[in-house]
């Protein structure tokens, strides 16, 4: 892409488009775009567009040329186009340099906990809810194995979270990086996942200090109904609980789709 004087246009002045929707990955990227302002880096214009997953929007043909993962989120920056959101969150923190993904040696403690939510923390917590609220119309006793085994999974998850914040404010220590921004916005949903943490101290006490951050306040608006960003209204928990089901299938809300 060409600036005005015919060279190289800098990544700060091309756009951003991130496509996304009101989900733990999706608040992943919005609330590093708001970190990211909130350690005083200058960013391009971000367009931010919905995919209403619930409609099943992630399966049209202008999504699906952009992520043929066909999941949120997904990000376009100039000639790079992204899909899952551990990478998008690497690349912001690379693109921008901040403290968030600090350099140096420093900076592998911090990835591999980006990689540990990914591998661990998104598979447990999101099925353990899926078989509670998007798959209830299964007969009991095929739901019983699968939510004790991912209820379990996730609890180890919290112990092992748990003892890493024992004495540290942030997960990779005192200062708050894009790993703590991975993990967040699963552990948050505990109580729409049916995930009981309040049983490991220092998880409830780094959840309440990461939801306190202004950066995380504005990202956790980002595709969520005016007003609903920490309690859904009913009619959003049953909207979710539809679309919810209609995800596990991998279908649209068109049955012609």
């Amino acid at each position: 892409m060409s600036g005005a004087n015919g060279g190289e246009t800098s990544k700060a002045e091309q756009p951003i488009e991130l496509w996304t929707f009101a989900t733990p990955n999706g608040w992943k990227v919005s609330i590093m775009i708001e970190e990211l302002r909130e350690a005083g880096v200058s960013l391009p214009e971000v367009d931010v567009r919905v995919v209403d997953i619930m409609r099943g929007d992630q399966f049209g043909d202008e999504f699906t040329a952009l992520n043929p993962n066909q999941r949120i989120p997904a990000l376009a920056h100039g000639r790079v186009k992204l899909m899952e959101s551990c990478a998008i969150l690497l690349y912001l923190g690379e693109t921008f340099p901040t403290a968030l993904l600090p350099p140096g040696e420093d900076r592998w403690d911090v990835v591999q906990w980006v990689f540990w939510q990914a591998a661990n923390v998104g598979p447990a917590f999101g099925n353990k809810l899926s078989y509670t609220r998007y798959l209830a119309d299964l007969p009991q006793e095929q739901r019983r194995h699968p939510l004790e085994r991912f209820g379990n999974e996730a609890q180890r998850l919290l112990g092992v979270l748990d003892r890493q914040l024992e004495d540290r404010r942030f997960i990779c220590g005192n200062e708050f990086t894009v790993a703590d921004i991975a993990c967040f916005p699963w552990v948050r949903g505990w109580k729409w996942s049916k995930i009981d943490i309040t049983g490991h101290a220092n998880v409830m006490r780094w959840l309440k200090t990461v939801r306190a951050r202004p950066g995380v306040d504005r990202g956790l608006t980002y595709g969520a109904p005016p007003g609903e960003t920490d309690q859904w209204s009913e009619e959003t928990k049953a909207r979710y609980a539809r679309g919810g089901a209609l995800i596990a299938a991998n279908r649209s809300e068109d049955p012609g789709a």
